[in-house]
């Protein structure tokens, strides 16, 4: 496919590697436009199991694709000729799944899966090569075979490798989809375990044969057991009709990685896997998930403490939406809230057992705990509340039925004591978070915010994740006694959610994961040594164990993106890249917006792009967060990754230019915005010393920093600068809209606003201010700052509201004619488990 060269991009100052195609394969126009065109759609998936392609383009005559450098090898050449140890080879397999799976997601199928396209790193990673290249190939044959291989571009024994990891389809030339990947995907996971290929023939002819009409040998003529269960998966890959294989990757990867770590001799579990995935609080309905025992259990197989453990999994929900909480109640049955497709958030009970749910008639209440005598700790009217949670008014409600008694207001999360009587709760008073145990005694005040109480068992400890970011999950577990002595025992995840006591190991089990967004089950005991329990798929929350072990946690798919209007456009466009899209500014003129991404894709550093608002494909500017536009588009300012593992605040060009470090001082930046002249910035952040975050303005070229309003203060996006750049909106310490003058004068509180607005922007004349609620639909006022007078100005909402949890607050254009908006969303699946330890 041409020569290959080690380069260097002096612009983003990294080693890459640099394809030069020959003018064989680029003098055909259609067929360069062809490979042109799936090039991009490859860049677009940046996947750690992708080979992340950075550029394609044309210098004079010479035609080139830039990506990113490897070192290691082909999978072909890992192969043993006895085929690989179950584990290894499960190790690998679950990573090209994942890798699979985001391209399928975003409708790139790559028709060519062999082990020469797929790359072992050095450190063990999977990368797949060559996406959409065989489309190129295909094309260029001389003497046409099935799929476009011919004799006239390879040797014969080329031909059968490439012959060999046909799917039925592709040998019958009928359109391939990405069944057919999964087809491959089978093959080559055979020849993995094997040592030999599935379909080998002396003749491409014969090998094709093969294919249509024959079955792989036996397992069992390898030396050394293949556990049933991984064969299975196998065979299921290699269905001849394609309705009858996985129907996604998705569901490959989660059956691997629940019996990850099967040993090769005994086909038992031979330790949990690490995964290597990253964000919200609830999992993706699993559609297709073979089971692998009788009725609901799902086998899976690992031994966290040299021991081999059997785990049975048992799905208990089956409809669409989000799972906010679930309990054991003192019976063994269940009780959870769940919004499903997208009515209110309600509260459900299930017999011990049985897959059918009843309502419990409380409608419009989130479920917070349950105590020993089956009271419910509720919180009714709930409204999403900062970051992650709900927040309403805490009451008491009997799990027989019964009216609810009103405890205390503006609750996010409680616990009952062992006593069944005392309360511990989070809750926000004057814009300030805090823990109370019991009721009125606060415990703890954090910078960031908590989740997921729990009383030890004794009743003398209360232990809860710590997140030290509002609007962010990254935290750690901490115990603390009735005296306010707080412990950390855990170090820090970049998601962290759920928590629960289990008494008979006396530990703390907590679902979190150190990169990406696929929580695992942890376990910690508090002399603080951590474990891994269960590895799991996806993002679990755990929320409860009972008394005879079972643990009850979710399986959860967390979507973030973006919609938008541009200009002169009458209807909206998804403007979402990868699964977890965040939309940060829009230029004035409404043609760009700028967004990063937390998920997956984003990994531990996160990712930060910009993207025109007429659908063109994202561009990525690098690795960091919270990109920010100057207002013409053509700078942005974001927090990025420092060699010493620190964000600072950077400037980079939307185009061509170098980036930059902007000083700060002494101020440790958390977010940077450009005021309208492009040069002065405001710093949102907090100086050595400080209890808080404030407010500062620098010049960009560097001087010294000055503080505009008092510790503890916040600020939201560029449009909530002034157009003459004289005052600022941010929050005050007490969580109200307040106007700063930049000059250091007296703050006041934006006038006509009421409690839980947000600020969307100024209007250009800068007399009246855009605000907007946390409501589902999104309702944008505009109040006018000198009369109060509030009215309606723009209504957002989306077609398909199931599992839709929040909308972000919209960004407009100077003229307010187009705008982008954002989107949470989490659908759930609810699973008891026996067997963990």
């Amino acid at each position: 496919m041409g020569e290959v060269y080690r380069a260097y991009d002096t612009r983003l100052r990294r080693n890459v590697a640099l394809k030069v195609l020959p003018a064989t394969f680029t003098n055909d126009p259609e067929r360069l436009r062809r490979f042109e065109q799936e090039a991009r759609a490859v860049a677009a998936l940046n996947h750690p199991n992708i080979l992340s392609v950075y550029d394609v383009g044309k210098e004079g005559d010479v035609h080139y694709l830039v990506s990113e450098l490897l070192e290691g090898s082909t999978l072909r050449e890992q192969i043993p000729a006895t085929g690989m140890g179950v584990r290894k080879a499960t190790e690998l397999a679950v990573q090209l799944a994942n890798g699979l799976a985001a391209a399928h997601d975003q409708n790139v199928v790559h028709r060519d899966l062999k082990p020469e396209n797929i790359f072992v790193t050095k450190n063990g990673h999977v990368k797949i090569l060559d996406f959409g290249l065989a489309k190129l190939r295909r094309v260029e044959a001389h003497t046409e075979t099935v799929d476009g291989i011919s004799l006239a571009e390879t040797n014969a024994g080329q031909v059968l490798g490439t012959v060999g990891y046909m799917s039925p389809e592709q040998v019958k030339g009928e359109p391939a989809d990405h069944r057919s990947d999964i087809f491959s995907f089978g093959s080559i996971l055979y020849e993995m375990l094997t040592g030999q290929r599935a379909f080998k023939k002396n003749t491409g002819a014969e090998t094709m044969t093969a294919i249509l009409n024959e079955e792989p040998a036996d397992f069992s003529m390898k030396s050394g057991a293949i556990a049933p269960a991984l064969e299975r998966i196998v065979r299921h890959c290699l269905e001849k009709v394609p309705g009858k294989r996985f129907q996604s990757a998705h569901d490959i990867a989660f059956d691997l990685e629940s019996m990850s770590g099967i040993s090769s001799t005994s086909g038992t579990a031979a330790a949990a896997v690490k995964s290597t995935s990253r964000k919200w609080m609830v999992p993706a309905a699993v559609a297709g998930v073979v089971l692998l025992g009788a009725g609901l259990g799902l086998g899976a197989w690992l031994r966290p403490k040299e021991e081999a453990t059997h785990v049975k999994l048992h799905r208990i929900t089956f409809r669409r939406g989000t799972i906010w909480a679930a309990r054991f109640t003192p019976e063994g049955n269940l009780v959870y809230a769940a919004s499903w497709e997208g009515n209110p958030v309600d509260i459900h009970l299930a017999q011990k057992g049985n897959t059918e749910s009843r309502p419990l008639g409380l409608p419009s209440a989130q479920l917070l705990a349950v105590s020993k005598g089956g009271d419910l700790a509720i919180t009714v009217g709930p409204k999403p509340a900062e970051g992650f949670t709900l927040i309403g008014m805490l009451a008491k409600s009997p799990l027989g039925g019964g009216a609810p008694r009103e405890l205390l207001d503006k609750v996010e999360f409680a616990d009952w004591g062992p006593d069944g009587n005392s309360l511990a709760v989070v809750r926000r008073v004057s814009g300030k978070v805090r823990l109370e145990y019991p009721l009125g005694k606060v415990l703890y005040e954090p910078a960031g915010w908590i989740s997921h109480p729990r009383i030890s068992p004794d009743g003398k400890l209360l232990a809860f994740l710590d997140h030290p970011f509002e609007n962010d999950d990254t935290g750690f577990v901490v115990v603390i006694d009735q005296e306010g002595k707080r412990t950390t025992l855990t170090r820090q995840y970049v998601s962290a959610q759920g928590l629960v006591w289990n008494e008979p190991t006396n530990e703390i089990w907590y679902t979190a994961t150190t990169s990406g967004s696929n929580r695992e089950l942890w376990a910690v005991s508090l002399d603080k040594r951590e474990r891994l329990v269960y590895p799991g798929t996806g993002t679990l929350t755990v929320y409860d164990i009972a008394k005879d072990g079972r643990v009850l946690f979710t399986r959860d798919d967390l979507r973030g993106g973006i919609y938008g209007l541009a200009p002169g456009e009458t209807k909206e466009r998804e403007l979402s890249w990868h699964d977890y899209t965040g939309g940060r500014d829009l230029s004035d003129d409404g043609r760009i917006v700028s967004f990063d991404e937390t998920g997956e894709a984003g990994g531990a550093t996160g990712g930060m792009y910009v993207r025109r608002t007429n659908g063109d494909a994202a561009v990525k500017l690098g690795d960091g967060l919270t990109p920010t536009l100057s207002g013409d588009g053509k700078k942005v300012l974001a927090m990025v990754p420092n060699s010493a593992g620190k964000r600072v605040l950077m400037e980079f060009p939307t185009g061509a230019g170098e980036s930059r470090t902007v000083p700060t001082g002494d101020v440790q930046a958390l977010g940077g915005y450009f005021f309208p002249d492009g040069q002065h910035i405001l710093v949102y952040g907090n100086a050595a010393g400080d209890h808080g975050s404030r407010l500062w303005v620098f010049d960009g070229k560097g001087g010294t920093p000055r503080a505009i309003s008092p510790e503890g203060s916040g600020f939201r996006t560029r449009t909530c600068i002034s157009p003459d750049g004289t005052k600022v909106v941010g929050v005050d310490p007490e969580g109200n809209l307040t106007i700063y003058p930049v000059d250091g004068g007296e703050a006041k509180p934006v006038p006509g606003i009421v409690e839980g607005d947000r600020c969307v922007r100024w209007t250009e004349d800068g007399k009246s201010l855009l605000v907007t609620q946390r409501d589902v639909p999104n309702v944008v006022y505009m109040v006018d700052l000198a009369s109060k007078q509030r009215k309606e100005f723009k209504r957002v909402a989306m077609p398909d509201v199931a599992g839709l949890q929040d909308y972000g607050a919209p960004l407009f254009s100077k003229d307010l004619k187009s705008y982008v908006y954002g989107y949470s969303r989490a659908t759930s699946d609810l699973y008891v488990a026996d067997g963990l330890k």
